[in-house]
């Protein structure tokens, strides 16, 4: 899917990964029950964050990772009928290797 949104400075626009329908028992969660996973794939990024000197320092995230942010990150976007969150790289707690 072409998204036509390129983030600015240190954002990143994050699509969620679904988590499992089941508990590692074979317990099957209700969708009511279920939180919001705090997984994702980042699937575009802005080029960094500008200094007070104005250079700009890269980012440490690329577009393909996997990574684990906080709780309440971001802002919740809907883009062509799909839902991805938009944040600033310090949101984002590690990468998945």
């Amino acid at each position: 899917m072409e998204l036509n949104v390129r983030p600015l400075h240190d954002r990143i626009l994050v699509k969620r990964l679904q988590e499992d329908e089941t508990t590692a028992g074979g317990i099957i969660i209700p969708d009511t029950a279920k939180e919001k996973p705090q997984r994702g794939e980042i699937v575009a990024t802005g080029n960094g964050r500008i200094t007070d000197e104005g250079k700009t320092l890269p980012l440490e995230v690329k577009t393909g990772d996997k990574v684990l942010f906080s709780k309440y990150a971001g802002t919740e976007l809907k883009l062509g009928g799909e839902e991805f969150l938009m944040m600033n790289e310090g949101d984002v707690l590690g990468i998945f290797n």
